[in-house]
Parts: structure tokens; sequence; C-alpha cells
């Protein structure tokens, strides 16, 4: 991007974000994009030093631009802070104009606010406190999704569909984030729930106390004697092991697996290390991904070490126009290297990578810092992956809660029992067989 280019989205970005500080507060969160997750959970940046010490705004703006470019940002600020109709607090006005400049460079920049980063920072760690609950909106009520297995809400019997009418004594009103921001609170405190039955006209009142919630991404089962399913929701810290732990499961329970489905269809991605981790599990050699950017950090190439935690078993790979980003960058590696087919419809095509920048004061940037390539060089942003086998709209449907009469999973199953037939048949060389890898530490 030339300079020129740069001062134009800033200048855009700015008009935008005065813009969005004069309108209504429910307008502000909907410059975030409501599916982006940060690809390198830690960030980066320094830390600032006293607060004392600190210069204005205005005078950081005159230290860190052209003369001529400050005095434009400036007047612009002066004169909303004057001569508009209500008075704006200078810090709203700023914060505003931050998240109007960041959102205006692509769809998955964002600058985020105490909460949001917070809650990009819990959902890539795979814990937080609560009281473990996934929930929607649903006109102006709020609807249980699903309580997280083993958590406050799962064992005071929370069920699915039920929908949530007060919090603490107060009325829900479909706002989803307040409503998780409620429910959220340090280990050990209770909160209130008032819910109505799913289906019935039944409510009932339950407290609940607090605790960590693990939330974990992977799930699997035993679809027969020679079958395994395996589903990654999303990537988090905890990925990786959870993604071990399923497929020594499988092993145990079926010494003679010779096929496993997994399913990433409607993951929106996540941490790119835990993508690559689990990439690397499966594969024996090769590049998982490599990365482009302006910075030495943006700039990468990440490769398979020798071991596979599925050796001798086939692979097929369930994908959907709902997997984006670090799913990707899974079914991207394990295709181009020959380790699996891929099964469904064309991939999202979200080939870039976010780095969350910590801030002085809380508050952080989620900018995106590399484009990243397949291992044969393919870059997806904006025209995803295709599969190797397309499936009929009808049968993309996913029923994640009962993938044994899932249809996409039946195609996959079908596909496996037809490459290990390949294999006696042709005498083709089964899937490879070097030596399992030991579980990480």
């Amino acid at each position: 991007m030339t300079r020129g280019r740069t001062l134009a989205a800033v200048g855009v970005g700015l008009a935008l974000g005065i813009a969005a500080a004069l309108a209504l507060p429910s307008a502000w969160r909907a410059l975030v994009p409501p599916r982006a997750a940060a690809q390198d959970a830690d960030g980066r940046g320094a830390a600032a030093g006293p607060a004392a010490s600190k210069p204005g705004p205005l005078a950081m703006l005159e230290t860190s631009l052209p003369p001529a470019e400050a005095r434009r940002l400036a007047e612009i600020l002066g004169r909303v802070r004057r001569e508009y109709v209500d008075e704006i607090p200078p810090e709203r006005l700023l914060d505003e104009a931050a998240r109007g400049m960041v959102s205006s460079l692509d769809p998955h920049s964002a600058y985020l606010d105490r909460r949001e980063y917070e809650d990009i920072r819990r959902g890539a760690a795979g814990s937080y406190p609560g009281i473990g609950i996934e929930v929607v909106a649903d006109g102006e009520s709020i609807k249980v999704l699903r309580p997280i297995d083993d958590s406050p809400a799962w064992r005071a019997g929370i069920r699915a569909g039920d929908i949530i009418l007060r919090i603490d004594g107060s009325p829900v009103r479909g706002d989803v984030a307040a409503a998780i921001e409620q429910m959220r609170g340090p280990a050990g405190s209770l909160v209130q729930l008032m819910l109505r039955r799913a289906g019935s006209p039944e409510v009932v009142e339950v407290a609940l106390e607090r605790t960590r919630v693990e939330v974990h991404s992977v799930s699997g089962m035993l679809l027969d004697e020679r079958h395994g399913y395996l589903r990654i929701a999303n990537f988090s810290a905890t990925t990786p092991a959870d993604f071990d732990g399923h497929v020594a499961e499988l092993r145990k329970v079926a010494p003679g697996l010779r096929g496993v489905v997994i399913d990433l269809r409607d993951n929106p991605g996540g941490v790119l290390e835990a993508a690559v981790a689990v990439a690397d599990s499966l594969l024996e050699r090769g590049i998982i991904v490599t990365g482009t950017g302006r910075t030495a950090d943006a700039r990468f190439r990440m490769d398979a070490r020798p071991g596979q935690t599925l050796a001798g078993v086939d692979i097929v790979v369930l994908v959907n126009s709902g997997s984006a980003s670090s799913a990707e960058i899974l079914a991207g590696a394990l295709k181009d290297n020959g380790r699996a087919r891929l099964l469904g419809a064309r991939t999202y095509g979200k080939g870039s990578v976010q780095s969350v920048i910590p801030l002085s004061d809380g508050r952080a940037l989620k900018i995106t810092t590399s484009r990243y390539a397949t291992p044969s060089g393919t870059l997806i942003q904006e025209r995803g992956i295709d599969p190797d086998l397309q499936l009929a709209a009808a049968a993309a449907a996913p029923r994640f809660d009962e993938p044994h009469l899932d249809a996409g999973v039946k195609a996959a199953v079908q596909e496996l029992r037809q490459m290990w037939e390949l294999h006696r048949r042709d005498g083709l060389p089964e899937p490879r067989t070097a030596g399992v890898r030991p579980p990480r530490a």
C-alpha cells in the first residue's frame, strides 16, 4: 500500500469514527466484525510508562504525524467538540475516531475497548470465569444454545432451548453482549437466573455459583468399529491437547481404526498456532503454512515435524462456506500434502492473519499483519479452498448433535471406505505409517 493510499484510508476512517461517535451506542459494536477471531492471542507491544508522563492526545498527534496532517486531524476533532449540537466527551470521541480508522482498513481489523479485548483473550485462552452457557438472541429474549459439559449451568439442569427471562432480577431484552457480561463474574460469586423451559410455559429460578469454565473445542465419537469422527468447533489454546486426547481415545476403543472424519464445517478459525499444531500432529513432513507481511514477525514458514498421531489411518475433512481462517490453514495443509481428501463446499476465503496488539490503557488493536498461503503457494483471500469432492447443498447442512445421522458424515465415511478398497485392490500405498508422535507436555 502506498503512502497516499494509507493516508486516504486514515482520513476516511477518522470520518467514519467521528460519525460513529455521534450515533446511538448500540451502533458502535456493529463496527466490529462479529466473527472476527484473534489469530495471535498474545499480541505484541511495549508497556507504557507512568500515566503522568504520557502526553495528551493532540500532542501525540503532533509528534507522530507530519505537521499538516496533525493540524487537519486536530482541526476536525476540535470543530466537532466545539460545534456539534451535543457535547461529546473527548475520550468517547477519540475512541470512536480510532474505531472507525482501524475498521476502515479491512473487515477483520478492529479497535478493541477493554471489554472486547478481554473477550478475545478469554476466547483464545479456552477458559473463563462464568456459568458455562452458550446463548443467542431470540427476538427480545435470550435463548440457550447449550450448556457446556460439567459447567455450573450443566449441573443445574439448564437445557438447550431454555429462555432466559431475568438475570439477578433484571429483565433481559435481547442484548446478548449485555447478558453475557451480567452472567460472567469472579469465580465463587453467585448469579440468579429466571428461565422459561424450552417448549413449556414453566418458569424456574436457579442460583448458580460462577467457576472457571473450560471450553473444549474438540468433540469426537466412534461411528463404527473402523471409523471415527472428530469435530473442531474453533481453535483456542486448548485445541491441540483436546485433539490429541480424542485421537488417543479413538485408538484405544478401536484398535482396528481405518479412517477418521475431521469436521471443520462452520469453524470460524481462532488461534493460528493451534491450527498449526493440529496439522503438525497429522503430518509426517511438509510445509503447513507460509505468511507474508511487512514486519519480520509477519513473514513466516511453518513445517511439520516427523511423527503422526493418526499414522496408518485415512482422513476425510468436511468443509463448507463457514470454514474460515485457521480452519482453512488446517484444511489446506492436509489437502496440499496429500494427507486428506476434502469433502463439502468451497471454504470462506479468509487468508489473512490478525495480531492482537495491546495498548497502554487496557485497550488493544486487532489488525491484519500477514496474508498466508497454503503449502502449494495458493493465496486464498476472498477465494477459499475448493474441496476434492463437492457435496450436495442438502447434505452440507451439519447435524453436529447427531453426527452418525449427518448426511455429510455419511458421505465422508463412504469415501473412506472407497479409499480403503483402493489400497487393497490396486496395491496403492496405505496412509503413511511413520511412528506415532508422543503426547505433548
